[in-house]
């Protein structure tokens, strides 16, 4: 059981992450399902360098628990919150520029290579709390900080894949 520990956690920051579509955004449960699922991703990893079960598997599994999370989010909160062109630019120039590092990693490396850099960690951080301060910061600042921080990131990604090759 120890073993598939940190898989299991993954997967409930998936179920959350269902569960997030048939709550109104921004609601109670939406931040419950939210806060877990959250939570979920800040441990699992943890726990699975605690236990020595670190995988590959576990990896990619996170890597797509990340990516269901982030796109039930997208569907569930652009609709309610005041997004200016801007945003949706950004977004979609980081959006592009992922799927390219994603791209080249196959094309040269052979194979899907997750980068779980700092960087990284501190945007999914900043984005993470992006819904938890929509009542008291207004967006167009919180938003050009997750911005200028995931741009980064993914710049940072790219190099790492491209470059490095890790």
């Amino acid at each position: 059981m120890i073993k598939r520990t940190a898989d299991l956690i993954t997967l409930v920051r998936v179920v959350c992450s269902a569960a997030l579509l048939f709550c109104t955004a921004l609601s109670v449960p939406f931040y419950v399902l939210y806060i877990i699922a959250g939570f979920t991703d800040m441990i699992d990893g943890t726990v699975a360098r605690k236990t020595g079960t670190v995988s590959e598997f576990g990896s990619k599994l996170d890597t797509v628990a990340d990516l269901i999370f982030v796109i039930v989010c997208m569907i569930k909160l652009l609709p309610v919150l005041d997004i200016e062109i801007w945003m949706y630019i950004c977004i979609g120039t980081i959006a592009v520029v992922k799927a390219v590092n994603t791209a080249s990693g196959f094309i040269l490396h052979g194979r899907f290579i997750p980068v779980h850099s700092v960087m990284n960690k501190i945007t999914g951080g900043l984005l993470f709390a992006l819904p938890l301060t929509v009542s008291f910061i207004d967006l167009r600042y919180s938003a050009a900080v997750v911005c200028a921080a995931a741009a980064f990131a993914a710049v940072q990604e790219g190099y790492y894949i491209n470059v490095k090759g890790t």
